[in-house]
């Protein structure tokens, strides 16, 4: 399932290329690393965001779906020209990340957040200027979000954060069994 996955986030990223997002640069080891080693470095530490500080959090993992998101926000951002959570067609950021396939079904709690980002240069300047920003650095911060995804386009800079939490295994069992029923969006 995870290599099915891989190739079709494969075909999908070439497709992206194809239909104009020539100036995007494809998430590489070294890119998720440098991410994943500044967020989480922030998260160990604490930051004050903005007048409030904001305490240590557990280190986010990379997701290649949030990944996904961001890499089609930041493509559509570039190619559109504009810098907004809501794209031209309307879509908001929940649109977007539960289109590329980060949903709730089947998941106790699911929460999701978004950091965007025009001009920076480098991973350590578009870093310091959400650090900056108390909103943005709150989303660094928030000890809920457990994964995340980046992406960079021409300029442009998209974060997409998540978590998920699952049921238990006793609550799945019930669930599959019909003896619970779960309740909200689809």
């Amino acid at each position: 399932m995870k290599n099915i996955f891989k190739g079709i986030l494969t075909l999908l990223i070439l497709l992206a290329f194809k239909n104009g997002y020539s100036q995007q640069t494809v998430s590489t080891p070294a890119f998720r690393r440098e991410f994943l080693e500044d967020i989480n470095h922030l998260r160990q530490q604490g930051c004050n965001c903005g007048g409030t500080f904001m305490p240590p959090a557990a280190p986010l993992v990379w997701n290649n779906t949030l990944e996904f998101a961001a890499i089609g926000h930041a493509g559509d951002m570039a190619t559109r020209n504009y810098f907004s959570h809501t794209s031209k067609d309307g879509r908001t950021m929940e649109d977007r990340i539960v289109m590329a396939g980060y949903t709730f079904k089947g998941f106790k709690s699911f929460a999701i957040g978004e950091n965007i980002a025009q001009g920076q240069l480098s991973i350590a300047e578009v870093m310091q200027g959400w650090i900056k920003s108390p909103g943005h650095c709150k989303n660094l911060m928030n000890p809920g979000f457990k994964e995340v995804g980046v992406a960079f386009n021409n300029n442009y800079w998209v974060q997409d954060f998540g978590m998920r939490e699952p049921f238990s295994p006793e609550v799945q069992k019930m669930i599959e069994s019909g003896k619970y029923k779960v309740v909200g969006k689809n």
